[in-house]
């Protein structure tokens, strides 16, 4: 017997302003709540500490979740300086304290250090698994894995304020950064130690800021949803962004209506002006819009990969 979903099949995005002390995970429970959506996922986890831009996809929106994932990002960050902490973060315990002694000079110097490509070992606090668990299972139980250095980008690092033993600073990275280990590691090459005592993240991808919405609004419009004997959705869908945008860096394609049976059970198809190689946004025009992400074959046609079910 199949087993009856629970929710609306509702599809988009929504970017949404996450709140200090609760988790990415908590934050999507929420939202799905919120939407009554059979399906959701998010596109990148915030610690409880950490506020913010957190795209949470919803429907056939989680099909997509990955492009984000993978996007570049960027964020505001206060440093402590002065101290080391187990987590890198104001969660956890002061395993070192030295006096600052550092000169805007010498900050500015520092940061030079880990601007363009560079090399970053994951914090044992993150998610990244090991053997099924992540990182962060085994960190609480004062085990240490060794993790390999990753390859990251970090395409501006701007100091914003420096006063006393606090930086301000803008950061626009690559995936696969934390920005926990960037703050440790800048604290220990200036020699005193440094956490992040605050972080927001003010950028996924190319998403604007001005969409971002809060839990509070959200749930204003949810409770005027249900004073309303229609229960005229309307009011959240309409915030909800394209399914597409997920994958707005990739090249758009599209296929005849008269293909797109055949696109959609799983064949490739001729497509005019492909690419040459790589993944693209699929499109049928004359029918439902966005279909999903197809690949370019040798043959210039398009074969799918990631299909919309509507």
């Amino acid at each position: 017997m199949a087993r009856k979903t629970k929710g609306r099949a509702i599809n988009g995005i929504v970017l949404l302003n996450k709140p200090l002390d609760i988790s990415s995970n908590q934050a999507l429970q929420k939202v799905k709540g919120i939407f009554f959506a059979n399906k959701a996922g998010h596109t990148g986890a915030l610690d409880p500490l950490a506020t913010g831009m957190l795209p949470v996809c919803l429907g056939e929106g989680t099909k997509f979740s990955q492009f984000l994932l993978d996007a570049d990002k960027e964020y505001l960050v206060t440093a402590k300086l002065g101290i080391r902490t187990t987590t890198s973060d104001a969660d956890g315990e002061i395993v070192a304290e030295k006096p600052v002694a550092v000169s805007r000079a010498q900050l500015e110097q520092a940061c030079e250090q880990f601007r363009g490509p560079i090399k970053q070992v994951p914090s044992m606090f993150s998610a990244l698994k090991h053997q099924g668990k992540p990182l962060y299972y085994y960190a609480r139980q004062g085990i240490d894995i060794p993790r390999e250095a990753r390859d990251i980008t970090i395409y501006d690092l701007q100091i914003h304020r420096f006063e006393h033993d606090e930086v301000d600073m803008l950061v626009r990275c690559s995936k696969g950064t934390y920005i926990r280990s960037l703050v440790d590691d800048l604290g220990q090459l200036l020699g005193c130690g440094a956490y992040v005592s605050a972080l927001h993240r003010t950028e996924v991808a190319d998403y604007p800021v001005d969409k971002m919405i809060t839990f509070e609004q959200l749930q204003q419009l949810r409770d005027q949803i249900n004073d309303n004997d229609q229960q005229d959705w309307s009011l959240l869908d309409d915030l909800l962004l394209p399914m597409d945008t997920a994958v707005a860096s990739l090249p758009a394609v599209e296929i005849p209506a008269m293909f797109a049976a055949y696109f959609m059970n799983g064949q490739a198809v001729q497509v005019a002006n492909a690419p040459v190689d790589g993944q693209v946004r699929v499109y049928v025009p004359d029918g439902p819009g966005f279909v999903g992400v197809g690949q370019i074959d040798d043959d210039g046609k398009v074969a799918p990969k990631r299909l919309v079910v509507l």
